[in-house]
This record gives structure tokens, C-alpha cells and sequence, in this order.
């Protein structure tokens, strides 16, 4: 066997897109200086699990870490998935933060993904697994992915600081990505949500959902926020409540938005039902002021919101040889970053052109042509 050829980067910043574009394209890499100024250096507790997830997923993966975790060599195995696979996120980031990548390292497996996932389900940083249901998903949609095998079903919910959520996770694989035009994002027809509440009175998950509605009525009679009141053991370690919201448009378009509040002390000892706990934040001003963050996402413009900005990117990007065209608001840092790192891994350029007369952009791509080669007789 001939000797590894490494690409060498250096730093932390976008780990989890660097890591996910080798894995896709079997490329080695060495990152040095991981964290390297900071007080406590070295990977992070959740980008140590997200090695270890990658771990699972494939076949004959090469994980090598120093003493100080401050250089990584990463060697990419065979996609495989599987079935009957569990993970533990653990409570440095959200489950939200491993969804991405899984689904779609997910795509391009032997196997149909099967997968458990335990951990935090909401928090204010990564999107919730709520948005990936009801928002992600239907984005796949529009390159190909059969909706029939894609399920994310919460059995328990869990927020920070102690976690204790979980989610069962199935990915079907598909052969390739298909390209889309898709710049069109509609008018919204309808909003849909849902508010949650974990250990705490329902009555909160109520006034989130009064005043969301608040907002949404004076602008259109579809409006419709479920409530998902968690007690025991479906509610995780800790307190707390949460709302996800998401504007449906005419030409199949989600722009989402959510967010999280929790207790800094987890309950330990055993939940009063109905018992009445200091609030963070008033739960009607957390409805409200979601609310509010939603239709900023909506004047934004663009097919997807700025939160998936990136995860639409790496789908433009992994097509078919074929050109992929797609709207959106304005570039957020997490975008931006996104089409550099499918520059560096994929050889993918996008060509970028601001609409003036809208405040979007328009952004247009080469496909790579990434194929599933197990599915060939599929």
C-alpha cells in the first residue's frame, strides 16, 4: 500500500464541513493548530463526537488525535450506514449540530441509514430537530431524495444543560443528486409551528403559541402551532420550552425559524407537575419575538432561509454534472463559508450575481457529479 497523501489545513473554523467534504470524497486531511490559542486547546467535546460518529458510518476510518488535540489526522473510510446504530451527541452541541452532515453522508451510503441519536433536541444554537422535519426534509425534495424513506421521530425531548433527548433517524440512499432551477420562493400560503415544554407548566407552551398567533393573524388566516407538553421520561433532564416556526410558500418553499429556552440547573430532584419555576424569558415574549425573527427571515427573500444557506450549497454542489441555480437572501457567514470549503474539497466554483431589484442573490453551479456507486444495480 502506497503512502498517504494528507491536504494539510490549519485551525478549527469550519471542522464539521471540512470533515463531512473528506469523508464524501475520500480525501485525507491534517489540521494542525485545532484551537491552538485558546485557553483550554485542542478539538472540542463535540467535534471529537462528530469524528467518532464518522467512525460509525464508515469502513476502515483512520482517527488519529495527539496528546494535546491539537493536530488531527483524519483518513476517510467507505460510506456503509447501517441499521440498529446509536449515538451519543453528548450536551456540548445539539443533535441539530450532527443532523446535517449525517443526512448527507446518509445519501451516499450502502446502505439505508438507520440511526439513534441521544442528546439535546432544542437549544438557541444549532437548528432543532423540529426544523429539521419540518424544514430540511422537504428542502431535499427538490434534488432528487425520495421523501417515502426520510423519518425523524422525537421519543424524547431534552434541552441543555443535561440533554436527555432522543431521536430515531432513517436516511434512504439515492444513486445521485439531480440538479434544480430553483429560484422561485412563492408567496406564503400558511404557517405551521409547534411549541414544546419539558418539566415545566403547559401553560407556557400556550402563551408562546397566543402570542405567535398574535403576529401571524394580522397577516394571514392559515396559522396553525401545534403543542407537544412533555412529562417524565419523554422530557429529557432538564427544564425548559421552545418554539419552531415555519412559513410555507405557493412554489414549495420553508423558511424556518426557532429557538429555546432552559434552566442553567438541570432538576434533579423529581418534577412537580404544574409546579411554578422562574422564567428565563417570558414564554409570551419568546412566541413573540420568534415571530417576529421569522418574517425577517421572510423579507430576506431567497428559497431557503439563512440558516440553510450551506446545507443547500453542499446539495448544489454534489449534483450530477449538470448546472443547479438557486435564490437566496443575503450571504450569511455560515453560507459564505460553506462555498469555500466546496471550493477547496470539490473543485465547485458558484457563480454569484445580486438581484438588485429584490435585495437576493442568485447564486449558479457545475455540478461535481458525486455518485453512489453501490447503487448501481439498484
Amino acid at each position: 500500500m502506497g503512502k498517504i497523501t494528507y491536504k494539510r489545513l490549519k485551525g478549527s473554523q469550519n471542522m464539521r464541513q471540512r470533515l463531512l467534504l473528506a469523508t464524501l470524497k475520500s480525501t485525507p486531511v491534517l489540521i494542525e493548530d485545532i484551537h491552538a490559542d485558546d485557553t483550554l486547546p485542542g478539538l472540542r467535546p463535540h467535534e471529537i463526537s462528530l469524528l467518532r460518529l464518522f467512525e460509525k458510518l464508515t469502513d476502515d476510518c483512520l482517527i488519529e488525535i495527539n496528546e494535546t488535540g491539537t493536530k488531527l489526522k483524519y483518513k476517510p473510510g467507505i460510506i456503509v450506514g447501517g441499521s440498529h446504530l446509536v449515538h451519543d451527541c453528548g450536551v456540548s452541541r445539539a443533535i441539530g449540530y450532527f443532523l446535517e452532515p449525517l443526512i448527507l453522508l446518509g445519501l451516499f451510503a450502502r446502505k439505508t441509514l438507520v440511526i439513534i441519536l441521544k442528546g439535546i433536541t432544542n437549544d438557541s444554537k444549532d437548528p432543532s430537530v423540529d426544523t429539521f422535519r419540518s424544514t430540511t426534509f422537504p428542502l431535499l425534495k427538490h434534488f432528487g431524495v425520495p421523501s417515502e424513506g426520510l423519518k425523524l421521530e422525537i421519543k424524547s425531548r431534552g434541552v441543555s444543560p443535561h440533554g436527555g433527548g432522543e431521536v430515531h433517524l432513517a436516511i434512504p440512499t439515492v444513486q445521485h443528486l439531480t440538479a434544480t432551477m430553483w429560484t422561485d420562493e412563492g408567496m406564503v400560503k400558511r404557517i405551521r409551528g409547534e411549541a414544546f415544554t419539558t418539566r415545566v407548566s403547559v401553560q407556557l407552551g400556550n402563551e408562546m403559541i397566543y402570542a405567535a398567533r398574535g403576529i401571524f393573524n394580522r397577516l394571514l388566516p392559515d396559522v396553525y402551532i401545534a403543542s407537544d407538553y412533555r412529562k417524565r421520561s419523554e422530557a429529557g433532564n432538564s427544564s425548559g420550552y421552545g418554539i419552531s416556526l415555519v412559513a410555507e410558500t405557493t412554489s414549495g418553499c420553508c423558511i424556518s425559524a426557532d429557538t429555546t429556552v432552559s434552566y442553567p440547573r438541570g432538576d434533579e430532584e423529581e418534577d412537580i407537575e404544574g409546579e411554578e419555576k422562574k422564567e428565563l424569558i417570558p414564554a409570551a415574549d419568546v412566541g413573540e419575538k420568534l415571530a417576529s425573527v421569522l418574517l425577517e427571515e421572510i423579507e430576506k427573500g431567497g428559497v431557503v432561509d439563512s440558516t440553510h444557506q450551506g446545507l443547500l450549497f453542499l446539495l448544489c454542489a454534489l449534483c450530477v454534472n449538470d448546472v443547479s441555480k438557486v435564490r437566496v437572501g443575503k450571504l450569511s457567514p455560515y453560507g459564505i463559508e460553506t462555498l469555500r470549503e466546496i471550493r477547496d474539497f470539490l473543485d465547485v466554483q458558484f457563480v454569484i450575481k445580486p438581484d438588485p431589484s429584490t435585495g437576493t442573490v442568485i447564486l449558479k453551479c457545475w455540478g461535481s457529479g458525486m455518485k453512489n456507486l453501490s447503487r448501481k444495480t439498484t
